[in-house]
């Protein structure tokens, strides 16, 4: 990760960068925010009004001072200075100074810790990068160094440490989540997260014995067709102190084929993503226990391959859950929310949770419904809605309520289990609907997010870079911060 550190006196030279904010009354351009030497002031000032710099969050114009110190002025908009704006700007200098050693950035005197926290996390979550193959050196990013120039208060520093931490945390799901699923079986990633685990963390896993022994027919349903065994995944993080206790469960396909419904070759690329859900609740976790945040948090993490052999599941099959209930098995690729039922279940038997959330890359219909960039959040409690909605909108990991439309209650019902893996249109409702049976008496107390589609980036976007975004990490992290 790129060095970031505060510096009231550092000295403008080689590469900087001058925020510039979005115009307000009569303005028709930009204007600095920084206190820069006046002579290259008046040098900024005339190039924004050349090139109409409108302030525009993440745009960068370069003005080039050959000769001289600093050598290159970076105009990054902030827009109207909030934390995305400044996140924006962070994103666009990773990008626009990748190929400088070090970057000073002036900053305003009156720079607030939620600004430099979006600034840090921008320029951490850019800067990403994930190869199995080692990058050549001459597309390999050379920056290392970025000195903010503002004094370091210990709130600053704090909202600094703060987006080192989740920004830390997301990139390692982003890891977990873009490594091959050759590599990343259910035994593998129960290592990295072993490893990955601090003082404070109790980390459990049941194994394919204990699966049997206890009752768990999803995930053992959904594994069965892998030479790789199912397993199921606990971390645990009780402080002292804390009086409430959440439980997030994530969604952990290592790779999905869709089973003896296999899925078409273009959908199937990418399913190493498929635990994209179980990445960002070890990740939220993480980041908790980090900050010192006074919740008990529980992590669930059901791993498993959906592959296909001799000892796949099968449509008509009955699976069996943990707890008693029942599904039958209309389609072998809707196993997501099989394996997630397991979880929940043993979860609202087990844990005594106050609240339960789901994350999951469970359904293309969500895609279909919000785009790309937003997550689909179910809830029948409002309150949990406002938080979410709150925690989204100073992140940027984008959600949007749809709902549990009683309508289609009875499309999850089936005549021979209690229930219907694959109640059909519309999917994301009816995929969360089926879920909220294992939601049990915390029915009113359960979130679920379907975050198929923002678990991916195809292209570089803001703080994303292209592919796995650990989509979840950040939302989950402020979100928990609020209890």
């Amino acid at each position: 990760m790129i060095s970031i550190r505060l510096d009231a006196a550092a000295v403008a030279a080689g590469a900087v960068a001058c925020p510039v904010g979005a115009p307000t009354g009569e303005a028709a351009v930009g204007t600095p925010l920084a206190v820069l030497p006046a002579e290259i002031t008046a040098e900024v000032e005339a190039y924004l009004a050349a090139t109409e710099h409108k302030g525009a969050a993440g745009s960068v114009q370069v003005l080039p001072r050959p000769l001289r110190e600093p050598a290159k002025v970076l105009l990054v908009g902030v827009g109207a200075g909030d934390e995305a704006g400044w996140r924006a700007a962070g994103a666009a200098l990773a990008r626009a100074a990748a190929k400088e050693p070090a970057l000073t950035v002036p900053v305003p005197a009156d720079l607030s810790p939620a600004a430099l926290r979006g600034l840090a996390e921008g320029l951490w979550l850019a800067s990403y990068r994930f190869s199995v193959t080692e990058e050549k050196p001459e597309s390999a990013p050379k920056l290392a160094e970025v000195v903010v120039a503002a004094e370091a208060t210990p709130e600053r520093e704090s909202a600094l440490a703060t987006a080192r931490t989740v920004a830390g945390h997301t990139r390692f799901a982003r890891d977990l989540t873009n490594t091959p699923s050759l590599v990343k079986t259910p035994e593998w990633f129960v290592r990295q997260v072993r490893e990955r685990a601090g003082d404070g963390v109790t980390v459990t896993v049941r194994d394919r014995a204990q699966l049997e022994a206890e009752g768990f027919g999803g995930i053992l349903a959904v594994g069965g067709g892998s030479v790789h065994d199912p397993c199921l995944l606990e971390l645990t993080l009780a402080p002292e102190g804390a009086t409430r206790h959440v439980v997030l469960v994530g969604k952990g396909i290592t790779y999905d084929t869709g089973g003896i419904d296999i899925k078409p070759t273009e959908a199937m690329q990418l399913m190493r993503k498929d635990m994209g859900g179980a990445a960002a609740v070890v990740g939220a976790l993480l980041s908790v226990a980090e900050l010192g945040v006074p919740v008990k948090v529980t992590a669930l993490a059901p791993l498993a391959e959906n592959m296909v052999s001799g000892s796949s599941w099968r449509q008509g099959d009955v699976v069996t859950h943990y707890g008693g209930l029942t599904s039958e098995v209309r389609s072998t690729d809707a196993e997501g929310r099989v394996v997630l039922g397991d979880a929940m279940a043993y979860a609202v038997k087990n844990l005594d949770p106050d609240l339960l959330v789901d994350l999951a890359t469970l359904t293309g219909a969500s895609r279909i419904a919000l785009g790309k960039k937003t997550a689909a959040l179910f809830s029948g409690n409002d309150e949990l809605i406002d938080g979410f909605t709150a925690a989204a909108a100073e992140t940027g990991e984008q959600v949007w309520r749809l709902p549990l439309a009683e309508d289609y209650v009875a499309d999850v019902a089936s005549d021979l289990a209690d229930l219907d893996n694959a109640a059909g249109n519309p999917g994301t409702i009816t995929a969360a609907l089926y879920l909220r049976e294992f939601a049990g008496s915390l029915r009113d107390r359960w979130v679920h997010l379907d975050m198929s589609s923002p678990a991916w980036s195809a292209s570089p976007d803001a703080e994303l870079t292209k592919g796995a975004t650990g989509w979840g990490v950040r939302l989950l992290t402020r979100w928990l911060t609020t209890l």
